[in-house]
């Protein structure tokens, strides 16, 4: 079969890192993850020539050698993440070796010296006419269907820290709440979890929002890098909390009750916002190790799905950061407002299916947020809030994300039940969701994360709430709403 290859973007959108992670989608329900290892090697004289390797390119850039290499992101052996493996030299040859048993693997052959083979897909510079920027191609796996890519991102992104100083000024209004010290509690506590799932029990029970976010960068730093050996499927594995605690400080009420977040003109309706979107992200983070938890002891799982969901824990993690950073700038803090649970009632409500939890939680209330988000962030805009709207920014590039790894495993756990995804879907939103899919509908990110329209149009969940009295049922819907 004669080789494809498909365009990932200009080469200096590589130059930033050193390794990327890219999704790959063929047809309306093929992934395949990718990473784009660049490596740098000594100075030359010549600076301006660019030649092609056998799977890699070879680059020179600023009297630099630079080489680019493309891998699959799953080791061989047991399907464990690629993306922090190390990069060892060896006489004329570059190898990655995973870091969860050390098999290695040449990054311009795939042969390692135990006898695994991983795949290697050649990279290209291709510069169009009438342009002087080069692209890089990459060639693809085999496939009847045409390849497009769904998303690329650093392997290693900076994360925000939590500052130290404490918030001091009132803020138009918006009373100050002190955060709890994290260090009541260490992040590795004295019997430390050793497995996947036995970390995410300990996260989702951990009431305080920073310590959650310190322990869950932990642990999926233990998970990347191999230092975290198990997933920990076993009978005796943890169950998650009935519902994850909060802080005794926090005021938790109905969803309804909520304060109104206004329309972004005031500092006042800002803070809410900013803080109602750091309540969602909290309770993200939390569902994100609770699918991981409730639903991972389950041998049939692949490794890439833990990868997956370890990933977005820790992209919510960040989220709150942001959020929670950007509310202590403005003179408050996480916590001076009241909060709600309204997306752990779906939780609740998705708790006995796989495919329900991902439906709704995912496709349904993540989907939403792709809808919602670029309207909060046009608010923001407009009140000249230009570090707001750069976290907003972040957030929602990460959410197509979300909703892709959503989209990817509710379409793969159909495709082992031999059922159609859509026609699933859409049984799932009546059964389990109330109301109706409120549009108007982001088509382009929805489309990026591959919900095509057949999805969600015209579809309503079932409701003798809304049956009988024309409303939507409290505490359904509301989470993602501006």
């Amino acid at each position: 079969m004669t080789a494809r290859y498909l365009r990932l973007g200009p080469l200096a959108n590589f130059l930033t890192y050193t390794r990327f992670s890219a999704t790959l989608r063929a047809g309306k329900q093929t992934y395949h993850s990718l990473l784009i290892f660049r490596l740098s090697g000594g100075t030359l004289a010549n600076n301006s020539q660019s030649t092609l390797g056998f799977k890699q390119t070879q680059v020179i850039r600023d009297g630099k050698e630079m080489q680019i290499y493309a891998m699959e992101a799953q080791c061989p052996h047991l399907g464990a993440d690629l993306s922090h493996a190390e990069i060892e030299e060896c006489d004329d040859e570059v190898v990655a070796v995973c870091p969860w048993h050390r098999y290695d693997f040449n990054l311009k052959t795939g042969i390692s010296e135990t006898g695994l083979r991983a795949c290697v897909y050649e990279v290209q510079l291709r510069t169009e006419e009438d342009s002087t920027e080069e692209d890089v191609w990459i060639e693809t796996p085999p496939s009847a269907e045409s390849w497009e890519v769904v998303s690329i991102r650093p392997v290693s992104e900076a994360f925000v820290e939590i500052p130290n100083d404490e918030a001091t000024i009132n803020a138009d209004g918006i009373s100050i709440t002190t955060p709890s010290d994290i260090n009541i509690e260490p992040v590795v506590p004295g019997n430390p979890p050793s497995t996947l799932l036995e970390w995410a029990a300990l996260i989702l029970n951990t009431p305080n929002a920073e310590l959650k976010v310190h322990r869950t960068r932990h642990a999926v730093g233990l998970f990347q890098t191999g230092q975290m050996k198990s997933i920990g499927r076993r009978k005796d594995a943890p169950s998650p909390p009935v519902v994850p605690p909060r802080e005794k400080g926090m005021v938790l009420v109905d969803p309804t009750k909520v304060a109104k977040r206004g329309k972004g003109g005031s500092l006042k309706s800002r803070i809410t916002m900013l803080h109602a979107l750091a309540n969602i992200e909290q309770w993200a983070i939390d569902l994100a190790w609770d699918i991981i938890v409730r639903f991972g002891n389950d041998r049939s799982l692949p490794h890439q799905f833990y990868t997956d969901f370890a990933r977005m824990a820790l992209d919510e993690a960040k989220h709150f950061t942001l959020l929670s950073n950007r509310l202590r700038q403005l003179g408050t803090s996480y916590g001076s407002l009241p909060i709600h649970s309204s997306l752990w009632e779906s939780a609740l409500k998705t708790s006995d299916s796989f495919l329900a939890r991902l439906a709704i939680i995912h496709l349904v209330h993540e989907a939403r947020g792709l809808d919602v988000n670029p309207v909060t962030i046009s608010k923001f805009e407009k009140a000249g809030d230009t570090e707001s709207v750069a976290s907003l920014q972040i957030i929602h590039l990460d959410e197509i994300t979300h909703v892709t790894s959503g989209h990817r495993w509710f379409t793969w756990k159909c495709g082992e039940e031999g059922i159609d995804p859509v026609q699933t879907f859409r049984s799932l939103v009546r059964e389990r969701f109330q109301g109706q899919l409120r549009g108007p509908f982001n088509i382009d990110d929805r489309k990026k994360a591959g919900m095509g329209k057949e999805f969600y149009e015209d579809l309503v969940g079932g409701s003798e709430v809304e049956e009988a009295t024309g409303a939507a049922a409290p505490g359904l819907t509301i989470a993602y709403e501006s």
